[in-house]
């Protein structure tokens, strides 16, 4: 990443107030997308570049927003406040959201700058999913519930869908990437997800554990050192594999491979099958993210055991897909996808609500 004294806005870049850049710090990557005014992408980059375009507004992806945020936020110094503080409840995610934003704001102080939430497409979810049985006072005293996480790529997948499925009402939105989750989604509303207070909750991920019973945390407290660290940062596919790429893990074939893989689809399926519980039925079963998107095993292998819901992929459009790409087999009375992740576009169309 380019140091921050040596980002300058780009004097040759179209006029402000003509195209929104977007900034998407993930746990792994950064992009940044110049958009056009009519929504069409006019530029972009996968790392933070010597000079930026001289632009009015600035739309970041911030992973989480608390209780406090449920909509895009102009960012301001109090906000920025509030979201450092927010940090132990996403210690991968909201440090790089903030240094990027940082970076970017010292290059283009004069813009507007918004923050877009991967928590606020959850919060709709209800009580019943978003509560956990823990002390009532604990709850309320310190804000616990789950608020689940890629809002931003789960909206849009709702979004995409729609146009895709006309009449889909239940859709089970499998963002898998470096991190990874579930939503379901009713009437492009979110009802339930998988990760929960934190982006550990859930499935199998790169470097992060997903569900680990707490009584087996307590336990390992008790003899090792930095447990928690552990969790997010050498479990998942790389404690298991030694390898937190899923194509390496793929193609190797040895024993940990196959193993590291088959725990990975297995927690898959069953939380596939839990989200279609949450919406009493399926309509359609959308991928996306670096993995969802380019992983045909991934895919074939998640949806095998799940024909009882009315899901079958063919072998051959899944294993030549493009998103945006309907995979189903012919006779699936349930569709399956591949979506494109664009939170680009959803963040797009949040600040244009926020700024008109």
């Amino acid at each position: 990443m380019t140091a921050a004294n040596s980002i300058a806005p780009d004097p040759s870049a179209e006029p402000a107030g003509r195209s929104l850049l977007v900034v998407n710090a993930g746990s792994s990557t950064i992009k940044l997308r110049l958009l056009a005014a009519d929504g069409t992408l006019a530029d972009s980059w996968d790392a933070l570049p010597a000079t930026l375009p001289d632009v009015d507004v600035v739309a970041h992806r911030v992973v989480h927003g608390g209780r406090r945020f449920s909509k895009a936020t102009v960012i301001d110094d109090a906000v920025l406040a509030e979201l450092r503080e927010l940090t132990p409840l996403a210690p991968i995610h909201q440090p790089k959201s903030l240094a990027a934003y940082e970076k970017v704001h010292a290059a283009l102080p004069d813009a507007t700058h918004v923050a877009c939430f991967d928590t606020a497409f959850h919060t709709t979810i209800p009580d019943a999913a978003a509560t956990y049985a823990l002390p009532r006072e604990w709850n309320e005293r310190y804000g616990l519930r789950r608020y689940g996480f890629h809002g931003l790529s789960h909206a849009w997948v709702a979004r995409r869908t729609a146009e895709l499925v006309p009449g889909a009402r239940r859709v089970v939105s499998c963002h898998l990437g470096a991190g990874a989750s579930l939503c379901a989604i009713l009437d492009g509303v979110s009802v339930d997800t998988t990760m929960g207070f934190t982006p550990l909750e859930g499935l199998v991920m790169a470097t992060r554990s997903g569900d680990v019973d707490p009584g087996l945390v307590g336990w390992l407290d008790e003899r090792e050192d930095d447990v928690a660290d552990a969790l997010d940062h050498r479990s998942g596919l790389l404690g298991l594999t030694g390898t937190a790429d899923m194509r390496e893990v793929v193609e190797r074939g040895d024993d940990a491979a196959r193993l590291g893989f088959a725990v990975y689809i297995h927690r898959l399926r069953k939380q596939i099958a839990g989200m279609a519980a949450a919406l009493g039925g399926i309509d359609a079963c959308a991928f996306t993210g670096g993995v969802g998107e380019h992983s045909a095993p991934v895919r074939a292998d998640a949806v095998a055991s799940l024909a009882f819901l009315g899901l079958a992929v063919d072998r051959a459009a899944n294993a030549d897909a493009e998103p945006d790409a309907d995979i189903s087999a012919p006779d699936a009375p349930s569709r399956t996808l591949v979506v494109a992740a664009r939170e680009d576009l959803e963040m797009a169309r949040q600040v244009s609500e926020l700024l008109g």
